[in-house]
């Protein structure tokens, strides 16, 4: 047996006795003091697959493999944080997330971990049921999500991140050839830190607006020429999609900060063309000049899922 010298008062509440031999004292070594006297910023798991029920627009739910990463601030005096309680925190959660619950699930981790900051993130697929534009004929398109929330004493961020596949047409193509236009499959991202409730769902159609064409899973021929003729009818640079969509989350009172990309796969060059936009809506401009980095970009996946 291990002597109880050993226990300081301080751990005597979290002494667990090993069923059923109740001589073995198992100590709660997390809990003893550490004397380097440095403090750790984040502490706990990363990358735990973990399923998980996402609720969107009009209570529609489905069932997805979430991929998450869960941390707190460790304080200098104490050794180490209770990973076991984040997995516990994940399994006894019967609710449904959504981004605009997902609060929720940060103030829990604080609560039981002990801590005034934490941080959470969720990975995951969300598969989308899309018609065909002419056909109608329906099929499935998954996009990558994300929820991120980070609490720091009495504040508390949430950030949302989606990614769409698009097709874009080049406009210098278009007015430069006798006929035919290059275009190619790109990505519109958004990452966006949320000031009043929005769904998946909506924000997959404030990116998909800015494209020059949507894409669909299936494809009968009429919509294949559907959608050939449409994306040439609307051509836009990658420059084009950026701004139009900095235009249309300017205007939404529910988005209080964003960053969003977008990428070309160019078909006619070995290099993709790109775009980013980084703004704080309740910031001032500086000089003409837009204050920046909202959220550490390390943090922040830079290039689109």
């Amino acid at each position: 047996t291990l002597k109880m010298t050993n226990i300081t008062k301080k751990n005597m509440s979290k002494v667990i006795k090993n069923s059923p031999d109740n001589n073995v004292i198992l100590q709660d070594t997390q809990s003893k003091a550490d004397e380097r006297n440095i403090s750790i910023c984040r502490v706990g798991i990363k990358d735990i697959k973990y399923p998980v029920e996402i609720s969107d627009i009009n209570d529609s739910r489905q069932h997805v493999s979430g991929n998450f990463t869960m941390s707190v601030s460790l304080p200098p005096e104490v050794k180490g944080t209770h990973m076991s309680r984040f997995v516990s925190i994940l399994d006894e959660r019967k609710k449904p997330l959504s981004i605009n619950n997902f609060d929720e699930l940060i103030n829990e981790v604080s609560k039981k971990l002990g801590s005034d900051k934490s941080y959470v993130s969720l990975d995951f697929n969300y598969f989308r049921r899309k018609k065909a534009p002419v056909t109608k004929v329906e099929s499935f398109l998954d996009y990558a999500v994300s929820f991120i929330g980070e609490k720091n004493n009495e504040i508390l961020n949430k950030f949302i991140k989606v990614t769409v596949p698009v097709t874009s047409l080049c406009p210098c193509s278009k007015n430069i050839s006798d006929y035919g236009a290059h275009n190619q499959r790109s990505h519109i991202s958004a990452l966006i830190r949320v000031k009043k409730n929005i769904w998946i769902e909506e924000i997959i159609e404030m990116l998909e607006e800015q494209a020059s064409c949507q894409i669909y899973g299936l494809l009968k021929r009429p919509d294949e020429k559907f959608v050939t003729e449409e994306a040439y009818n609307n051509p836009k640079f990658v420059e084009d999609i950026i701004r139009d969509l900095a235009l249309s989350l300017n205007k939404d009172e529910r988005v209080s900060a964003y960053k969003i990309e977008s990428e070309n796969f160019e078909s006619i060059h070995n290099h993709s063309a790109y775009a980013f936009i980084e703004k704080d809506k309740t910031k001032e401009c500086v000089k003409g000049k837009d204050n920046v980095s909202f959220l550490k970009l390390s943090q922040l996946k830079s290039s689109c899922h």
